[in-house]
């Protein structure tokens, strides 16, 4: 039978019919007995990898993720991380994580070379949504999300002795960063905003070190918390997330900027910025206190957010933007992150008086 490829036009690095062949070769690797029907691109087109709905002969229909970003290895590390997670949450979290499919009893994951093409795929199941919160949360929002953060967090904590170990780090990814500006400043723009990063590179270093952070658990973290990676019951619990782009095995703290642009007063965007405005909102404060009486923070993590948005901006933003982010959003954010974000981190940001709210002293 003909497949029917429904993929809307983009700009990509390789032609869209290539992307749809991918998909079929990975699920011929996987299970060549059931034969796709269709193959729907159902992508948010905000990133450059790709989310497709696969229908087949019968009508089931599973979900396949088409990327090229960061490297294989650690795209498959991170859904057998996942994965494990997923089997190892227990209620009411057990069924939040939409599922990967296994073969042989391990998560599927399909690798394409050919040429300078390196693109690799994994395959889930539909993942089942409720309800959306609304794009400007109010205060009973912003509470309810607050504590269930912090239940998700512990879950995520009681499960992490049994999840397989991961390689990345914040430091490995920050001496990543200076070695991509030793060996080739020049694609990060003028050898003065290859020394400006540097300058913040060596900064978040340093300061890292300040906050005696052996005593900082290290959990399975998702990072993108916006309002369309997750779903609610009616009761506002969380029912169902997905989107694992940036998840790492990291500290609780790292999904706290994304969660405070969720709770802002500006909402949800179309055009959307990475301004740390949202950080020293008092509708975030809000979000922490109903967090702090379910799953208690110190105020050396609060004052290592300042050190986690300069890492967001420095790694996702800058390091891997171009590679992530469509071209008109990377264009546009790594512009902003020299001319707005990383100027604003220590002028901006002042953890004193969240840790005074919170009553840490």
């Amino acid at each position: 039978m003909q497949v029917e490829h429904i993929i809307p036009t983009g700009t990509d690095n390789f032609p869209i019919d290539t992307r749809t062949a991918i998909i079929q070769k990975a699920w011929e690797g996987y299970d060549d007995s059931k034969k796709i029907k269709k193959i729907e691109d159902i992508s948010a087109m905000v990133s450059t990898n790709r989310v497709f709905r696969v229908t087949f002969d019968d009508n089931d229909i599973v979900i396949a993720k088409l990327s090229y970003f960061g490297k294989y290895e650690y795209f498959k590390e991170d859904h057998r991380i996942i994965h494990s997670l997923c089997n190892n949450l227990l209620y009411p979290f057990e069924n939040l994580l939409s599922k990967s499919l296994l073969k042989n009893n391990r998560v599927y994951t399909y690798r394409y070379k050919q040429g300078k093409i390196d693109a690799w795929v994994v395959f889930y199941n539909p993942t089942r949504v409720f309800e959306r919160l609304p794009r400007r949360l109010d205060e009973n929002h912003i509470r309810h999300l607050g504590q269930q953060i912090g239940k998700f967090h512990k879950a995520c904590a009681r499960a992490k002795n049994v999840l397989p170990k991961a390689s990345k780090t914040l430091r490995t990814d920050i001496y990543a960063l200076l070695h991509e500006l030793q060996t080739n400043e020049k694609q990060f723009g003028s050898a003065m905003q290859a020394d400006f990063l540097k300058y913040h590179c060596d900064l978040f270093l340093k300061n890292r070190s300040k906050y005696n952070m052996n005593s900082f658990e290290i959990i399975p973290v998702f990072i993108d918390w916006n309002i369309g990676n997750f779903s609610i019951y009616p009761n506002q619990d969380l029912y169902s997330r997905w989107d694992y782009d940036w998840f790492r095995m990291s500290y609780r703290v790292l999904d706290f900027y994304f969660l405070s642009r969720v709770v802002s007063d500006a909402g949800d965007r179309t055009v959307f910025s990475y301004l740390i405005d949202p950080l020293m909102e008092d509708r975030f404060v809000t979000f922490l206190e109903e967090y702090h009486k379910v799953n208690p923070l110190t105020a050396n993590e609060i004052r290592f957010m300042r050190e986690t948005y300069r890492f967001f901006i420095l790694n996702y933003v800058i390091k891997n933007g171009k590679f992530f982010f469509a071209p008109q959003y990377a264009k546009k954010l790594q512009a902003e992150a020299f001319e707005i974000y990383l100027p604003s981190v220590d002028r901006d940001f002042n953890a004193e008086k969240i840790i005074e709210t919170l009553k840490l002293r």
